[in-house]
């Protein structure tokens, strides 16, 4: 019988730190390299050919090994879970959601994922949440709401008449559908704990992709069925296995490993790296400028990282279990 390597069993703290780190920039930086294939392809068929790419990429993943106990019930039930909220509902709601509200609303309401990660992880798990990690999700919090205000992208709200009431009306429900997708990120967090009690990060990895291939394969075989995908350039195509190798793999991969170490609790803390690395991929690639409340934004929101991976008085008494 093979034994998983310890580092990748359980972790050493520091490495699932940056594991969950580097999944949630890896997110934000994808999300904003996105925005070319968004234009080259309809969103239903992008995120069906993402689900392909990525479930061809780990197929030898879905085998349980042999020191894996076989799926409960229970666990099956929350494989499908995580995959309908975390990559299904939460791709439509946001993509959705973004379309219709502005970017700076989308930003301060992205601000409360992880303190709905807390939340979640209080009532669900029975989590004790210290006062130093509501600290760090108040200081991610307040560092994501300042670097989303501090965009000037407050578009022209003051129409007037049936055309202002109408724009009015799609940009409550742009933000409805935005905080649906943070309600379903916090519950991918939390779901996420609980399976790797169960499962191996690279069988949940592969499980959930195979999941959301086929929920999204009805949409997905429509769009392809009237599209040319001649008209897509090779750049594109590119994009877009790396788009699905991020997304579907080395994300989800990073994100379950360090979970096994670090409470759900403390782990949505690391949320914040999101809308962070979107940032600077904005600024590095794109050209976009950063100003100095953009500055001040990155140092509270990582003052929140700081506070919720500092070793705790009790951390260093108590042997780990």
């Amino acid at each position: 019988m093979t034994h998983t390597p310890a580092v990748l069993a359980h972790p050493p703290r520091w490495i699932a730190y940056s594991f969950l780190a580097l999944s949630m920039a890896l997110v934000g930086s994808y999300v904003a390299l996105s925005k070319p294939l968004v234009t080259a392809l309809p969103v239903f068929l992008l995120a069906w050919l993402r689900f392909g790419i990525g479930g061809l990429a780990m197929v030898h993943w879905l085998k349980r090994p042999a020191s894996e106990l076989p799926m409960t019930p229970t666990t099956r039930k929350l494989v499908f879970l995580e995959s309908l909220l975390g990559n299904f509902l939460f791709s439509i709601c946001m993509l959705f959601g973004v379309s219709m509200t502005t970017a700076v609303s989308a930003g301060v309401i992205m601000a409360s994922i992880p303190a709905v990660v807390a939340l979640m992880s209080w009532v669900f798990l029975k989590e004790r949440i210290g006062l130093r990690t509501w600290a760090a999700v108040a200081c991610s919090a307040l560092g994501i709401s300042l670097l989303a205000l501090s965009k000037g992208e407050l578009s022209a709200q003051h129409s007037s008449g049936p055309e202002g009431d109408l724009a009015h009306k799609q940009v409550l429900l742009g933000n409805l559908l935005v905080f649906g997708a943070v309600l379903c990120e916090a519950a991918y967090a939390v779901i996420g704990k609980k399976l790797t009690g169960a499962l191996s990060p690279k069988r949940i990895t592969a499980l959930i992709n195979l999941w959301g291939f086929a929920l999204m394969t009805p949409m997905g075989l429509y769009m392809a069925w009237r599209f040319n995908f001649a008209s897509v350039a090779t750049g594109s195509w590119v994009l877009l296995v790396f788009y699905a190798l991020a997304a579907s793999v080395w994300t989800v991969w990073l994100w379950m490993t360090g979970l096994k170490t670090v409470p759900a609790a403390r782990a949505g803390v690391f949320t914040v790296m999101l809308p962070i690395s979107a940032a600077m991929v904005g600024v590095l690639v794109l050209g976009e400028s950063l100003g100095g409340m953009q500055l001040l934004a990155f140092g509270i929101a990582l003052l929140g990282v700081v506070l919720a991976t500092l070793p705790s008085r009790s951390a260093v008494v108590t042997p780990a279990a």
